[in-house]
């Protein structure tokens, strides 16, 4: 038996005419034998296309009432009252309408040129309405947890292959935002996207941010001096505003950035609050932005250099630069610590290909209709190994494996646009759960 967690009856009353719209759809209900509330025989030859704008409910559909066969819209209720309710007796747009589905029948409808609309009552079965319950409004993160390793290999594979394209064009769709803000600068948009994913989640905002407080024109042409990047960087951030003592370095950065700040009328950024919280000192964000300042200061044709770079280890090597000599003995300012050759972990450079690199390059490729570029973003995530998070782990407990980043990039856009918005009609998993019990 399905443990149900009751919500709001309104909420389930609206999902319940969702979920009559997906059975109309995938004809998850009796459809031998069926005739109109006025005993005419009616076959459904199309259900039509689903229709998530304004006006009918679906359309293009093909249906034979009696001998005719007649094209055109369909629009579903809960209760055939629900037609007037919504004043579609007056509006013409649903004059179009050949098929009046519903539920429960309450008396004939009209449209808006006084002719009646002919309606079918569907019933769908006790079992379907109850799965779809559990599956909308269960308290459980992964509702479908226990029958996820009922579903053929074949079709986890190919739902799997649709979510990693789905989560790679929503950011594509983020990085042509940037570009229209940047008038269509590749590097540009990369210095930013770079310099939020530099944050790894903890400080993206503020690092985005510092990014877009310092405009890469301006790196660019002091790009042959590392310090003078890092004085714009950690001037920028805000962390050049304060006294320390015994630290020829820091006054060094700070005398720099005042030259910088007047040269390019810079004004740092205020109320930013760089979070260490849990966090090791190899992720401090001063160590971070020396990171940054290091791989930035490299190039001065940052995405350039990244469409050169043709396989995953040209990459990393790209982004496994050291920082500057003060940085290896500090993890922040005036504080000495143990030597050590900072450079960005596994972990990290992997994150910085999944969320900076490969996005760019799948973007590239499908604005200016290259294929090879779309196709190396995806091979980058294909050989690049899983993830490891939250959302992976939940996924691989259910007996769903994902063998690379591509795999748990798909896990990612699975949860957070269905599974979390309890969009289970719309998933491939949901509807093989609903299709087969």
């Amino acid at each position: 038996m399905l443990f149900l967690k009751h919500r709001n009856i309104s909420e389930k009353m609206t999902n319940r005419e969702e979920l009559l719209h997906y059975c109309w759809k995938f004809k998850l209900f009796a459809s031998e034998n069926l005739i109109t509330t006025d005993e005419q025989k009616i076959e459904i030859i199309d259900t039509g296309t689903w229709n998530n704008n304004a006006g009918p409910d679906f359309f293009n559909a093909k249906i034979r009432i009696g001998e005719t066969v007649w094209a055109g819209n369909v629009e579903i209720h809960r209760s055939s009252d629900e037609w007037t309710k919504h004043g579609h007796h007056k509006d013409k747009a649903y004059n179009s309408v050949v098929l009046h589905v519903v539920e429960y029948d309450k008396g004939d409808v009209f449209n808006e040129k006084g002719q009646k609309v002919p309606q079918l009552v569907i019933h769908v079965s006790e079992k379907v309405k109850q799965n779809a319950d559990f599956l909308l409004f269960s308290d459980v993160v992964l509702p479908c947890r226990s029958q996820l390793t009922d579903l053929p290999k074949s079709r986890t594979d190919a739902w799997l292959t649709t979510l990693a394209i789905e989560r790679l064009e929503r950011k594509t769709n983020d990085i042509y935002a940037h570009l229209k803000r940047f008038n269509n600068s590749w590097d540009d948009t990369f210095y930013v996207l770079l310099a939020r994913n530099f944050g790894f989640g903890l400080n993206s905002d503020e690092f985005e941010r510092l990014a877009l407080s310092l405009p890469y024109s301006y790196i660019r042409k002091h790009s042959d001096n590392l310090f003078q990047v890092e004085a714009l960087l950690f001037g920028q951030a805000g962390m050049l505003e304060e006294n320390v003592a015994n630290d020829d370095y820091y006054f060094e950065l700070q005398r720099e950035y005042q030259f910088l700040k007047k040269k390019f009328m810079l004004k740092p950024l205020e109320d930013v609050h760089f979070k260490k919280l849990r966090t090791r000192p190899q992720g401090f964000p001063q160590v971070r932005i020396a990171e940054l300042a290091a791989i930035i200061q490299q190039s001065d044709r940052l995405f350039s250099a990244i469409l050169e770079k043709e396989d995953p280890l040209q990459l990393r090597m790209f982004f496994q630069i050291k920082v500057s000599e003060y940085w290896q003995t500090h993890y922040s300012f005036g504080k000495t610590s143990k030597k050590i050759s900072k450079s960005l972990g596994d972990n990290s450079l992997d994150a910085i290909l999944i969320n900076s690199v490969v996005p760019l390059l799948f973007a590239y490729g499908k604005q200016n209709d290259i294929e090879k570029y779309t196709d190396r973003a995806i091979h980058i995530l294909e050989a690049l190994k899983p993830e490891r998070n939250s959302i992976v782990r939940d996924f691989c407990a259910a007996g769903i494996e994902l063998k690379n980043a591509f795999d748990t990039q798909a896990s990612i856009q699975l949860y957070r646009e269905y599974c979390q918005k309890r969009k289970c009609l719309y998933c491939r998993f949901g509807h093989h759960i609903l299709s087969t019990q």
